[in-house]
């Protein structure tokens, strides 16, 4: 199922996940996914160590920077902060429903103040010449969402936002950890493809629980593109069909193999720039999900890894020596 170049496919950006070692890993996979960074307060953009926390490298392309706040003032200078490091887009956060974000005013609980929203989006945009976008949730707690996401969505949207990633369920604040907000309550595909009816000039991108791309091909028909999350993560092999399924290019003659020794030339690289690359092996775990060996593969890199003293590039070798000796065995 080709569709239009316009149609946007990425992975969501996720805490402690979607590191600069995993999207340079899902970049190896898919030339087209777009690609986040994991969540980061404005505060820290501004204040912070801005090569530890939204470094980069320029073979990520295209990628973006999501931010959390609610001061319009701090997300324009952390916006304009992240345009002149070159990324492509500027997200805000507007679904994470943990306790950290709650007690900052910022995420999901930003449901229930589209002004806001719209005050912080229309600063975000003013400073900067990317796109900003918005991921929000349905809404939370007892919001009736069929009348406050229209709200939401129109009130935001007057402020000039054009694209919307809707997470297709409610966050709720009280009483459910973040982890039990990613399985409750029910998601709500049709809810979303109901904003696309209502709202047709807008792109309106699905997120949440797509674990396919056959689902999420079929799930978002008259939608404007799809979002993975922990299916990219856990099964990232499913990111190299991306470019062929969905935008027609031309099918790799790849391997799982042929990608551990291109992301251990990788690594070797980053290391010798003077980056810590061990969080690169445990990104890889899933890469042989779902085949011959694929406990194998997930033992060997955590083994190697222990202690921390051998580097990436040293242990994706090995545990990819280990993998085939293995087979040649069988």
């Amino acid at each position: 199922m080709q569709k239009d170049p316009q149609f946007k496919v990425s992975v969501a950006p996720m805490m402690d996940w979607t590191d600069r070692f995993c999207r340079v890993f899902h970049r190896r996979l898919s030339s087209r996914v777009l690609l986040y960074t994991e969540m980061v307060v404005a505060d820290a953009v501004i204040h912070g160590d801005l090569e530890h926390l939204i470094g980069f490298d320029s073979a990520e392309h295209p990628v973006a920077l999501q931010i959390g706040g609610s001061d319009p003032d701090k997300l324009a200078k952390a916006s304009k902060i992240g345009a002149d490091r070159d990324y492509d887009e500027i997200n805000i956060n507007i679904g994470c429903p943990s306790d950290r974000v709650q007690s900052g005013s910022f995420g999901a609980c930003l449901m229930t103040d589209a002004p806001l929203v719209a005050d912080c989006f229309k600063a975000m945009q003013d400073a900067v010449d990317v796109p900003v976008t918005v991921k929000c949730r349905l809404g939370v707690d007892d919001q009736d969402v069929e009348k406050t996401l229209p709200d939401f969505i129109e009130t935001v949207s007057r402020a000039g936002c054009t694209h919307f990633i809707i997470h297709a369920r409610k966050a709720w604040l009280q009483g459910l950890s973040p982890k039990e907000n990613r399985d409750v309550p029910p998601l709500d595909y049709a809810l979303v493809r109901r904003m696309k009816q209502r709202y047709p000039n807008l792109e309106i991108v699905l997120n949440g629980g797509l674990t396919d791309l056959p689902q999420s091909l079929e799930e978002t028909k008259t939608l404007d593109g799809f979002m993975l999350g922990r299916a990219a993560y856990h099964n990232p092999w499913l990111l190299s069909e991306i470019d062929s399924v969905v935008y027609g290019a031309p099918k790799r003659d790849d391997s799982r193999e042929a990608v551990v020794s291109d992301m251990a030339d990788i690594a070797q690289d980053m290391e010798s720039r003077g980056l810590r690359t061990r969080a690169m092996t445990r990104h890889m775990n899933g890469l042989f999900a779902g085949t011959p060996g694929a406990r194998l593969w997930r033992r060997s890199l955590s083994e190697l890894s222990a202690g921390g003293e051998m580097p990436a590039s040293e242990v994706l070798r090995r545990a990819l020596g280990i993998l085939e000796a293995k087979r040649r065995a069988a």
